[in-house]
C-alpha cells in the first residue's frame, strides 16, 4: 500500500475509532399504565416515552427492544440454542431439543404494537424480532426533545430464560425486559443487539408506571412504592384499594436507570430493613422452610452494602429489592431476581452478593454489557470475592480471596477451549468460554491490575474510576485513561494481551547457581504474555525479602505493595526471553525462593515458580 493510501485509510479509520468531542448520554422518561390479565398470562399497555437527544446528531429513526418476541420456536435465540446445542445454555437445550421449540403457540411471548406516535403523529415502524425499527415524522435534533406515545398488548411466555411465567419455584409472573425499550444511542451508533439469551443495554430513564392487577397479588419491583397504603403487603395496616373489578393498582416510581423490572405472586412476603448511609432493603420471598436462610442473611447483607460504601463507592439509590423470581439469578434497576431456595446460607448471601453488586456495575456504571460483557460481570466478580472473603473467612488463612478464581482459570485454560473476552456477550460459540471470559477473566484483569501497580494504587483507581463516571456509560477506554494517569504506567500493552487474546502468562525459575554468599538466579518466560515480576526469598530465619524486576513497557516502575517492601531491580524488556541477576544470599541461608509469593500472578503453570532449598 503506498503511502497516499495509508494516510486516507488512517484518517478514515481515525474517524470511526476514537470519539470526538465532550461526552453525551442520552436520556428517557416513561409513563406507562398496565393491566394485567393474570389468568391468561397477558397484559395491556399504554406508553408515554419523553426522549432527549443529547448528541450532536440528527436521529431520522429509532430503535426500541421488544425481548419478548424471542420467546417462541424458530425464533432467533431458538436456533441459537439449537446451534449451540450442548455447548450452549441449559436452560435453552435441553435432551437434545431447545426448549424453546416446545413453547405451544398459544404460550409464546409476544409484544404486539398496536401504534406508535411521534408528538400526535402516526409513525411507520417495522418489528424485526426482538428489535422495533421507527421512522421518525420529524427528526430529533441535537439538544432537543420529542414525545413518543404507544399501545401494545402482550403474552407473558413460559419462563426459560430469566423473564415469563411459572418459574420453577412457583413464583407466577416474573416481569423483566416487559415493556417496549428503547435501544441506547451513543457515539457508536444505535446499540440494536438482537436478544439471543444475555445481555442488555438501555440509556438512564426516568419511571412511572402503574400497574393494575388482580388485589390478591403483591409485587416485588426496583423502584419506590407510592401508595403501600391501598395495596397488600407492604403496610400491615393497609386496606386495599380495588379500582373497578376486583383489581387494585400499584404505583411506582424510579429515577435514573437502566431499567424497570417487577414481579408478582400471591404468596409473597415482604421484608425490609435499613442500612446506614445506604438503601433501604427489601426482601420479596415466598417464606417458607426452603427460603428459612433469607432471614439468617440480613446482616450479611447489610455488612455487604457497607463495604461496597467503602470499597467501591457509595450506593446511589434509595432501596434494593431482592426478589425470589429469577432463574437463578439476573440484576435490574433498584432489584434482582434470584432463586429462593438455597441449600446452604453462604450459597444464598453468594448469591445475592453478586447480583446485588451489579447494582453498582450494570445499573450504576451502566457499562454496554451486550459488547463488553466482561467489564460488569468482571468487575462484579472482584468485588464478590473481596466480600465473600470477608463475610465468610477461609477456614485457612489464604494470601489473597481470588485464588479459587485463579485455579479455576489455570484448570480451563488447559482444555484448550477459551475464547477472547473482547467478543461480543451473545456472539460466543461456546458457554462455558462465554462464563470464563466474562466472569474469571474479567475479575483476573483487575487482580493482575493489582499486581502490577500495587493493590492502594488499584484501589484508588477504582474509586476516582467511579467518582468520575456513576451514572454514566464508561467503556474499558475510559477506565485504562485514569488508571493509566493515577499509576503512570503504561497499560494499554495488558488490556490487548489479556482481553482481545487468548495468550497466556507462564513464567518459571530456571537455574540457580550458588556461589559462597550470594546466588544467581535465571528466571525465563515460557509464555506470551510478559509481566512484571515479583520475586521473593524465604531466609533459614523466616524473613522474607522481595525484589521487584519491572517489565519495560510499563516505563514507571510500581513504588508499594501491602504484600511487603521490595527492592527494585533492572527492568525485563518484553523481547527477552530469560533474566538473571543476583542476590547477596548463599544457598545455607535460602530456604525457598520463587515467582509471586503472594499468588496473585494469573501464571497457567505455577508449579515451576518456586524451589525450595534443602
Amino acid at each position: 500500500m503506498n503511502r497516499g493510501l495509508i494516510l486516507i485509510f488512517l484518517s478514515v479509520f481515525g474517524l470511526v475509532t476514537a470519539q470526538q468531542g465532550p461526552y453525551y448520554q442520552q436520556f428517557a422518561k416513561y409513563s406507562m399504565d398496565i393491566d394485567v390479565d393474570v389468568a391468561n398470562y397477558t397484559y395491556t399497555g399504554n406508553q408515554t416515552l419523553t426522549y432527549t437527544n443529547n448528541a450532536p446528531d440528527e436521529l431520522k429513526v429509532v430503535y426500541f427492544h421488544l425481548y419478548w418476541n424471542a420467546f417462541k420456536s424458530g425464533s432467533m435465540m431458538d436456533q441459537r440454542a439449537q446451534n449451540l446445542g450442548k455447548n450452549g445454555d441449559s436452560r435453552l437445550h435441553k435432551g437434545g431439543v431447545s426448549t424453546l421449540s416446545a413453547i405451544p403457540k398459544n404460550e409464546e411471548g409476544a409484544q404486539n404494537i398496536h401504534w406508535i406516535k411521534q408528538n400526535g403523529k402516526n409513525l411507520k415502524f417495522e418489528v424485526q424480532e426482538t428489535i422495533m425499527k421507527v421512522i421518525l415524522d420529524t427528526p430529533i435534533i441535537p439538544n432537543s426533545t420529542t414525545t413518543f406515545t404507544m399501545e401494545w398488548d402482550a403474552v407473558i411466555p413460559m419462563q426459560i430464560r430469566r423473564s415469563g411465567r411459572n418459574n420453577r419455584e412457583g413464583i407466577d409472573l416474573t416481569m423483566t425486559q416487559w415493556y417496549p425499550k428503547i435501544a441506547e444511542y451513543d457515539y457508536d451508533g444505535w446499540g440494536t443487539f438482537d436478544y439471543v439469551g444475555r445481555e442488555f443495554h438501555a440509556p438512564f430513564a426516568d419511571f412511572d408506571i402503574n400497574i393494575k392487577i388482580d388485589r390478591e397479588y403483591i409485587i416485588g419491583a426496583g423502584g419506590t412504592l407510592l401508595n403501600p397504603t391501598e395495596v397488600k403487603g407492604y403496610d400491615a395496616n393497609a386496606m386495599v384499594k380495588v379500582d373497578g373489578g376486583n383489581k387494585a393498582t400499584w404505583r411506582w416510581t424510579a429515577k435514573n436507570m437502566l431499567d424497570f423490572a417487577w414481579a408478582a405472586d400471591k404468596d409473597y412476603t415482604v421484608e425490609s430493613f435499613p442500612i446506614l448511609d445506604g438503601p433501604k432493603v427489601y426482601y420479596v420471598y415466598q417464606k417458607s422452610e426452603k427460603t428459612k436462610f433469607w432471614e439468617e442473611s440480613k446482616p450479611y447483607i447489610t455488612k455487604f452494602f457497607q463495604l461496597m460504601n467503602a470499597s467501591f463507592g457509595r450506593h446511589v439509590y434509595p432501596s434494593y429489592s431482592f426478589i425470589q423470581g429469577g432463574d437463578g439469578g439476573m440484576e435490574y434497576g433498584m432489584s434482582t431476581m434470584i432463586l429462593g431456595e438455597a441449600k446452604t446460607l453462604e450459597g444464598l448471601v453468594g448469591l445475592m452478593v453478586h447480583e446485588g453488586g451489579h447494582s453498582w456495575h450494570q445499573q450504576i456504571m451502566a457499562y454496554n454489557e451486550s459488547m463488553r460483557p466482561w467489564m460488569d460481570e468482571g468487575f462484579t466478580s472482584y468485588y464478590e470475592s473481596i466480600v465473600m472473603n470477608q463475610l465468610f473467612p477461609p477456614a485457612q488463612s489464604a494470601p489473597n480471596p481470588f485464588l479459587g478464581s485463579l485455579n479455576n482459570y489455570r484448570n480451563f485454560v488447559k482444555k484448550g477451549i477459551e475464547e477472547p473476552a473482547v467478543w461480543l456477550g451473545d456472539h460466543h460459540d461456546n458457554g462455558t468460554a462465554y462464563s470464563f471470559a466474562t466472569y474469571v477473566k474479567g475479575e483476573l484483569f483487575l487482580v493482575q491490575l493489582g499486581y502490577i501497580m500495587g493493590e492502594q494504587n488499584l484501589s484508588m483507581v477504582m474509586k476516582e474510576f467511579y467518582q468520575q463516571w456513576k451514572l454514566k456509560h464508561p467503556t474499558d477506554r475510559d477506565f485504562m485513561h485514569i488508571a493509566q494517569k493515577m499509576s503512570g504506567m503504561d497499560l494499554q500493552w495488558f488490556r490487548h494481551y489479556w482481553i482481545n487474546t487468548t495468550k497466556t502468562i507462564d513464567y518459571a525459575v530456571k537455574n540457580l547457581r550458588h556461589e559462597g554468599n550470594t546466588t544467581t538466579i535465571t528466571l525465563e518466560n515460557k509464555g506470551s504474555v510478559p509481566m512484571p515480576i515479583d520475586f521473593s526469598v524465604l531466609t533459614k530465619d523466616k524473613k522474607v525479602v522481595n525484589y521487584q524486576i519491572p517489565l519495560n513497557m510499563t516505563h514507571t516502575w510500581k513504588a508499594k505493595d501491602i504484600y511487603g517492601d521490595f527492592k527494585t531491580l533492572d527492568y525485563w524488556p518484553w523481547t527477552q526471553k530469560e533474566y538473571t541477576f543476583t542476590i547477596p544470599y548463599g544457598k545455607s541461608q535460602i530456604s525457598a525462593l520463587g515467582i509471586d509469593f503472594s499468588q496473585r500472578l494469573a501464571d497457567v503453570n505455577p508449579e515451576d515458580n518456586y524451589v525450595e532449598t534443602k
